[in-house]
């Protein structure tokens, strides 16, 4: 089935915005063996027209039916380049049973193998790569083997670095006068502290109002967050919880590594935190912040400096559908009533449905039990589709249906209500919500800038501002990685007030009162 006869998907006419983003520095997608695909020089067969895109270069992702014939299929397409394929020891295959998107009423099982692909004993060969694997395996294909076989994407919280690739300091720090020198243009401006980019800042008021437990006469909306985890704080203690499990940790549970606790975890000799570090705190707070009274879950996928591997987020989601579904069946789990997903990538061949077929079968399974997912649109300037966003309706294509809660891509907008630049658009961004110069929570990390001047008088300290100094427990902020939340915490807010008092109930209304939450806040109709 093609993109236009699947509900839910785009037209066929490209927007003219729809660009290519910069592609993000070699240094960032090192950690994963990253390559960059480059469509006027990549391996091509006849009807695959690639555009650019970020992969693991020595891997892929198999589906789990069919993965027999699939890998008996690349191995004879990688003998004639002195590889061999074979299934990656360190990955647990996974699998679970969800709707089918076109027949509600039958199931289909959905799951993943990883394969390796190296060099054969005894061989020199080129460095191996999933790219030109996956075109040689298509080239033989006669029989749909290769349908299930994809690249294993790289998938990015901040498509653009926030440190700065010159760590030492700026000896013009106000606005530069060549401004075309800047190869990210006005955009960039985004993430200079004192322009939206992280910086410390004082909150003055009080900590959002949290009904009591003893008090509740409903009960608490759920907001999920797959992120970077989330660190102490005191707004944050009561209402975050990080325990929910399934099958083991959702994501990463190594505490020695969290992004959260220690903030320089890469790089550390240039002083500099890392990209990620409190990204999973900040949106917690924002969620908490407009909606204090729900329960946020908390599951660390990403670490300090990003990114991740698609594969593993994958897997984690398939894990969350698990939780919902035991919740559904009342054999446990946990009630999600909203999901956020800050990160994502772009896919070289967005037209073929099956491609990201797994991701769009894994959401709208958590749709169809009363999880709406809310995802953030990206920070590339592009209309380019990026995923897993683009997966919900687009704008002028068909509407959902009303059986099932959409996918909600989230753009960012300016404090003044204009649409950030750095802000992906087009059709398929169906809501918009402030994500430039946000406060919210952080934790107490200090980085290694110091005050640009320090004296002591008096027997006290007088300094300049501390520019990484977040002791204070609070930052600014801006992405559309936030914009996401604080939407998802305002339809939690709205969810709150109709929230029933038992769990019988909410399994029964969840959907109805999704889409009735969704209709105040975004655009998106049912059919």
């Amino acid at each position: 089935m093609t993109a236009s006869e699947r509900p839910n998907q785009p037209p066929k006419q490209r927007d003219p915005m729809d660009r290519d983003p910069v592609a993000p520095p070699r240094q960032v997608i090192e950690p994963l063996e990253g390559r960059i695909l480059d469509p006027a020089t990549a391996m091509r067969i006849k009807g695959v027209l690639p555009r650019p895109t970020v992969y693991v270069g020595h891997r892929l992702l198999v589906a789990a039916e069919g993965f027999a014939t699939a890998l008996d299929l690349l191995n004879r397409a990688a003998e004639g380049k002195g590889w061999r394929v074979i299934e990656d020891p360190t990955f647990e295959p996974w699998s679970v049973e969800v709707p089918d998107l076109d027949q509600p009423d039958r199931t289909v099982l959905v799951g993943r193998h990883r394969v390796l692909i190296e060099v054969v004993e005894g061989r020199a060969a080129s460095a191996p790569d999933a790219w030109v694997l996956l075109q040689l395996a298509r080239a033989l294909d006669t029989t749909g083997a290769v349908v299930g076989v994809n690249l294993d994407h790289i998938m990015f919280a901040m498509p653009t670095p926030m440190h700065d690739p010159f760590p030492m300091h700026d000896p013009f720090p106000m606005h530069d006068p060549f401004p075309m020198h800047d190869p990210f243009g006005a955009t960039s401006s985004y993430v200079r502290p004192g322009s939206g980019g992280r910086q410390p800042v004082a909150f003055v008021g009080p900590k959002p109002f949290r009904v009591d437990d003893d008090k509740l006469d409903r009960l608490r909306p759920v907001v999920a967050i797959l992120d970077t985890g989330c660190a102490p704080h005191p707004w944050l203690n009561r209402a975050v919880d990080q325990s929910v499990t399934m099958d083991g940790p959702i994501g990463i549970a190594d505490p020695t590594s969290d992004p959260e606790l220690i903030g320089d975890q890469v790089g550390a000799l240039d002083g500099q935190l890392d990209t990620n570090s409190g990204h999973g705190t900040f949106i917690a707070g924002l969620i908490h912040q407009a909606c204090p009274n729900a329960t946020i879950l908390s599951w660390r996928l990403m670490n300090s400096e990003g990114p991740i591997a698609e594969s593993d987020w994958e897997r984690a989601i398939g894990k969350i559908v698990k939780v919902v579904q035991a919740y559904v069946a009342g054999t446990g789990g946990h009630r999600i009533d909203i999901l956020n997903l800050s990160m994502g990538y772009f896919h070289e061949t967005a037209d073929d449905v099956d491609a990201t077929m797994t991701a769009r079968l894994l959401l709208g399974a958590l749709g169809a039990m009363g999880t709406l997912v809310v995802c953030a649109a990206g920070n590339d300037s592009t209309a380019r589709p990026r995923f897993p966003a683009a997966l919900g309706p687009w704008e002028g294509g068909p509407a959902p249906a009303a059986t099932r809660l959409p996918i909600v891509s989230v753009g960012a907008l300016n404090p003044n209500g204009t649409q950030a630049l750095f802000s992906n658009a087009g059709r398929w961004v169906r809501a918009w919500e402030t994500g430039a110069a946000l406060l919210s929570t952080f934790p107490a990390f200090q980085g290694g800038y110091e005050p640009i001047a320090r004296v002591s008088y008096d027997g006290k300290i007088r300094e300049a501002l501390d520019p990484d100094d977040f002791s204070g427990h609070f930052a600014l902020w801006s992405g559309t990685s936030f914009a996401a939340p604080l939407l998802a915490g305002r339809i939690a807010k709205t969810l709150w007030r109709t929230m029933p008092a038992d769990e019988d109930t909410a399994r029964a209304t969840a959907i109805d009162r999704g889409w009735a939450a969704l209709g105040t806040h975004t655009p998106i109709v049912p059919a």
